[in-house]
């Protein structure tokens, strides 16, 4: 987690720059998103379609990585955890974050949330808008661990 307090005022920099009026009608229109969409996610860490697109790996000179996430109307990640910890900033349309045993938060573009380390949370696009965000993940300690997946009920409440 020591990297991100050099990482996060240069992401806050570039998010800002790059975000100011740029409105995403269909995540598909590349040439108005912030970030490329990237790749369609086919593991079963999700449910609904994602796309991502690796920005910045993380290596033996820094342990962050940072990717660009973009939920479709409904798609939502599994519940898991960040050993390290993970920092998300919101760059376009709606969605939803939520902590086990806490109720679910609405993100829209500008909005910041961090995820402590350890923390079981899960999120994604609302019901009816695409969702962009990039993912800064501390690896440090470890990769994602998958838990399981977000149930309708728990998504639509």
């Amino acid at each position: 987690m020591k990297n991100l307090k050099y990482i996060l005022p240069i992401a806050i920099a570039l998010f800002t720059a790059c975000s100011n009026n740029q409105k995403m009608e269909d995540p598909k229109q590349q040439n108005e998103l912030v970030f490329p969409q990237g790749k369609k996610i086919t593991n079963d860490n999700f449910t609904g379609t994602a796309y991502l697109q690796m920005l910045m790996d993380a290596d033996s000179l820094n342990s962050i990585s940072v990717g660009n996430v973009t939920f479709e109307p409904g798609a939502r990640s599994k519940w898991h955890t960040h050993p390290a910890g993970q920092i998300l900033l919101v760059t376009d349309g709606v969605g939803y974050y939520q902590e086990k045993g806490q109720p679910k938060k609405i993100l829209r573009k500008g909005d910041a949330i961090k995820c402590p380390p350890d923390v079981p949370h899960w999120h994604g696009a609302s019901a009816d808008t695409a969702f962009v965000q990039l993912a800064i993940t501390g690896r440090e300690k470890g990769e994602t661990v998958w838990l399981e997946a977000v149930t309708d009920e728990e998504y639509h409440k």
